[in-house]
């Protein structure tokens, strides 16, 4: 599709005035916003197993969880938990939010449940659809997507066999694009539920994939033998132990004595 526009000719397209000699059209490429692939829509509809009377509740232990929770934010801002116990949900539910577990939380928190649902539909964390055992993320920001993101995106679909959005047939493996995971010195990454698996290779990703196939739980972080993220010469900063920094005296006066004047 293309735009035309008109530059230094005072004339409107289809006026029957003469058009200056000046008339300058330009042609330029449009181009659409790039699809997202989250695993979620910012849209809920109604399935079998996802609906208004779709049970749900937290079990005790995660109750008990939610209480721990709700116990570190002050009572008048018990809503600020609503992140880590939409969390809590999703993780007892299998990796994935569904209608009745987002009331739950509204309920628990006092909200309005479209609060809860605004925030579950904005973070890409949140899957509002089922997805499989694995959730495979591969990182393709600009850091990774230039140390051959793209070249483990499609290692990931060619031993799985599936697209990006979609879920293998035996429930196993969902597979997703991600932005960026913070992790850019070890590009290009990938993680598989909490786990991170850096400085990636497509060979390494039918050994990974397989391993979690066999129920095992890979060696996390880089996958080249780097020590976390130094660089190819190894550690060459803060060899020794750091000096800390000095202490004001009045924060180790018992408390029976009156603090000393900071100097």
């Amino acid at each position: 599709m293309l735009i035309r526009r008109v530059l230094n000719c005072g004339v409107a397209l289809g006026s029957k005035q003469s058009a200056p000699r000046n008339l300058t059209v330009v042609h330029r490429g449009y181009h659409a916003t790039r699809p997202t692939f989250s695993s979620a829509l910012s849209t809920h509809f109604n399935t079998a197993d996802n609906n208004e009377s779709t049970p749900f509740d937290f079990t005790d232990e995660n109750m008990k969880e939610a209480k721990k929770i709700l116990a570190k934010y002050p009572a008048n801002y018990q809503r600020s938990a609503v992140i880590p116990l939409l969390d809590l949900a999703q993780r007892q539910n299998g990796g994935w939010l569904p209608l009745s577990a987002m009331q739950k939380v509204a309920k628990i928190l006092s909200m309005p449940p479209i609060q809860v649902y605004e925030v579950a539909s904005f973070y890409t964390m949140f899957n509002r659809t089922p997805i499989g055992r694995h959730h495979v993320q591969v990182c393709t920001t600009t850091p990774c997507m230039l140390r051959g993101a793209y070249d483990i995106v499609a290692a990931c679909q060619t031993h799985l066999g599936i697209s990006v959005g979609e879920t293998t047939s035996d429930g196993q493996f969902t597979l997703g694009e991600v932005e960026c995971a913070g992790c850019c010195i070890n590009a290009p990454m990938m993680s598989v539920g909490d786990d991170y698996y850096e400085d990636l290779t497509p060979a390494d990703v039918p050994r990974l994939l397989d391993a979690f196939k066999r129920g095992e739980r890979p060696t996390r972080g880089p996958q080249n033998g780097r020590q976390t993220c130094a660089g190819p010469q190894g550690k060459t900063t803060l060899l020794g132990t750091p000096t800390p920094p000095p202490l004001r005296a009045d924060f180790d006066a018992p408390a029976s004595q009156p603090a000393a004047p900071a100097k």
